[in-house]
């Protein structure tokens, strides 16, 4: 009788050989360390008011990336009284300057403004002055950011009126500040001041926990 045929094995798959553990790893990123928190806030630092503006206009997109800052700027109990008249209109923002003058000097050679503008409450003054200035400088902030350049003018309250005329608003509101914005020249970004003598020494102005013995020098 015959054998019995044995039972075939299926023969192994063959596999690939295994990369070493070190090759295998992808190399590792060398993390830099974080940034000084100076380092980080040194663009708010170098915002800087200016009053004089090339004749290239403030897009569109621009004064409503600006006005939109604004916007979203804190107030007082989140009341948010202010409202934003945003201009392109050169003659109307020359118009505006001749108005308020001497405050609006900076407002002539502006493509852009903003005017803020607030309700008329006597009673409040003090504290809507503290809202519109947050937006203002927050504005320029903006401005600076997009490599615009703005100067804040105070509106005094002498000239409101004419002022309030012009931009059509309300009995019940009243313009307090206008933001100019532009292209700065190159004139208007030199230092005012020199080197080292732009702010007081930290020494004099910045103090931990209270105010020092002796007393800071004025």
């Amino acid at each position: 009788a015959k054998a019995a045929a044995k039972p075939k094995v299926p023969a192994k798959r063959k596999t690939a050989p295994k990369a070493s553990a070190a090759k295998s790893k992808a190399p590792t990123a060398v993390k830099s360390p974080p940034p000084e928190p100076l380092e980080v806030v040194r663009p708010l630092i170098k915002v800087r008011q200016a009053r004089e503006f090339t004749s290239k206009p403030v897009t569109k997109a621009e004064l409503e990336a600006i006005t939109e800052v604004a916007r979203w700027s804190g107030s007082s109990r989140n009341e948010q009284p202010c409202r934003f008249i945003a201009i392109r209109d050169r003659a109307l923002i020359r118009q505006v300057a001749e108005l308020g003058l001497p405050q609006t000097r900076g407002l002539p050679t502006a493509t852009a403004a903003v005017a803020v503008i607030v309700p008329e409450e006597p009673e409040r003054e003090l504290s809507r002055a503290f809202d519109d200035g947050r937006a203002a400088e927050r504005m320029l902030i903006a401005a600076h950011l997009l490599g615009l350049g703005g100067g804040v003018s105070r509106v005094r309250a002498d000239v409101r009126a004419g002022i309030n005329k012009a931009l059509k608003l309300p009995a019940n509101r009243s313009v307090r500040t206008i933001v100019g914005l532009g292209h700065p020249t190159e004139d208007a970004m030199q230092p005012k001041t020199r080197p080292g003598q732009a702010r007081l020494p930290r020494a004099q102005v910045v103090f931990e926990e209270c105010w020092p013995e002796p007393p800071a020098k004025e």
